[in-house]
């Protein structure tokens, strides 16, 4: 790599790009400007959107043409740290209605993936449907490639599990006098 590249290696592998399509739905107990807020401001979104491992940085522009980039080092019991990098570009917003967004996930300055997200928000001041759609490109494989998409839709299952709680409002505490707090 000269020292005028920049990005991850591309590497095939000697594999073809294997593509992949999955959706989820969630029905979340917030508003749809709860829900859209959730992606939009920083403090809420560092709640439910994190890179697992130690040493995470974030930086986050939630605008048409910005993107977010994020990187962290993993490592599991004995294995070899992993570098983790995340880059993503906004090209659509539409306030409380939809968010697609392009983004790549790079391991050991390898892209694995990269994938288009559509992200669509209906409701009414009780709750919001949430459809996430994800239409995956992978690049390079992890062993024989059966986990690769299995692995993504959990992790993207539990971030919108998170989502989910950072959406909801503070539940009050009651003291040992039984009056409640809000």
């Amino acid at each position: 790599m000269s020292d005028q590249d920049t990005g991850p290696r591309r590497t095939d592998g000697g594999t073809e790009v294997r593509h992949e399509t999955f959706t989820i739905t969630r029905r979340l107990d917030a508003p749809p400007s709860a829900v859209f807020a959730a992606f939009a401001d920083d403090a809420v979104r560092r709640r439910w959107v994190k890179l697992p491992g130690s040493g995470a940085t974030y930086h986050h522009e939630f605008r048409v043409g910005g993107g977010e980039t994020a990187q962290s080092t993993f490592a599991v019991l004995d294995a070899a740290p992993e570098h983790l990098d995340y880059r993503s570009r906004y090209i659509d917003i539409v306030p409380e209605r939809r968010i697609v967004y392009v983004y790549e996930a790079t391991v050991d300055e390898v892209l694995r993936w990269t994938s288009l997200v559509t992200v669509e928000m209906a409701g009414d001041a009780g709750s919001t449907d949430l459809t996430w759609t994800e239409q995956v490109a992978f690049l390079t494989r992890t062993g024989d490639g059966s986990a690769d998409l299995p692995h993504l839709r959990g992790a993207t299952a539990l971030r919108l599990t998170g989502l989910a709680v950072a959406v909801q409002p503070p539940t009050s505490v009651a003291p040992a006098g039984g009056r409640r707090f809000a």
